[in-house]
């Protein structure tokens, strides 16, 4: 029987179309899945634990494939890494249970996104790849008070992309934290799934009450409206990062093999 096996992989998602696999461009699912083709020396599917739009970053995103080769994990794990370009790491790889899917088995996973919130552009701190640059002052206070009408189950039709359209637009966010450290402003957002966009039309939203145009307690009427129209502008792709995904412990057939990233830069 084939092996399921399950990798958590980092990767700079500036040189990448995204995740998913689309026809002439560079993404990361195409890129793995010819890695991983090689060391195993037959086709793979890869399943995702959620698709990145162009220019995001990860430094924990989960995916799977099943695989018929051999290779003890450590040896696989080194022998697929190796074919990576610079951009892209694995960062541990595991073998599953048979029944470890990715996208559908998720039970939260968490997205930062970072604001680099000082008059002068982060090139010095070699940040300009990883950060949204705001020049104005945020007031982060209220940021945070704001960020908390997010927490919950409910419609979010007013954060998703216009256009989107899927059987349910109810998702649900466990928390939204809104934190500065010196020159940098981190908006954490833990849930169990979200919409096309949701997350970096948050930020946004949060950012119009940081400049002051609106009072925290508006969030809450945006997402009352389930218009799109209503919300903040869609921030920068650059500034998020996937995290971490979580999965229930019972999936797993046994411990996860590190190993060092190796990724350029700091999509943290």
């Amino acid at each position: 029987m084939d092996r399921n096996v399950s990798l958590v992989v980092a990767f700079e998602g500036t040189g990448f179309h995204g995740y998913q696999t689309q026809p002439g461009l560079r993404t990361v699912q195409e890129t793995l899945e010819e890695s991983i083709r090689r060391a195993v020396r037959h086709p793979v599917s890869l399943i995702g634990s959620g698709r990145t739009d162009a220019g995001v970053h990860a430094a924990g995103h989960v995916s799977n494939f099943r695989t018929s080769c051999t290779l003890d994990g450590r040896k696989l794990a080194h022998s697929l890494g190796s074919r990576l370009p610079k951009d892209l790491s694995i960062v541990a790889l595991r073998e599953v249970k048979p029944e470890f899917h990715a996208t559908k088995l998720a039970t939260s996973k968490l997205y930062r996104y970072r604001i680099f919130n000082a008059p002068h552009r982060p090139v010095g701190q070699l940040l300009h790849r990883y950060v949204y640059h705001y020049w104005d002052t945020l007031d982060v206070e209220a940021m945070n008070a704001g960020s908390k009408h997010f927490v919950g189950k409910m419609d979010y039709s007013s954060m998703a992309a216009s256009g989107t359209v899927r059987s349910t637009m109810v998702r649900e966010v466990l928390r939204c934290d809104v934190e500065r450290h010196l020159d940098e402003i981190r908006i954490d957002v833990e849930g169990t799934g979200f919409l096309w966009k949701q997350v970096r039309t948050m930020v946004g939203t949060l950012v119009d009450v940081g400049r002051g145009r609106w009072a925290p307690d508006h969030v809450g009427e945006i997402l009352s409206s389930c218009d799109r129209r209503e919300g903040g502008p869609t921030a920068p792709a650059r500034g998020l990062c996937l995290r971490w995904v979580r999965y229930p412990s019972e999936l797993f057939c046994e411990e996860e093999i590190m190993l060092p990233a190796v990724t350029e830069g700091d999509p943290r």
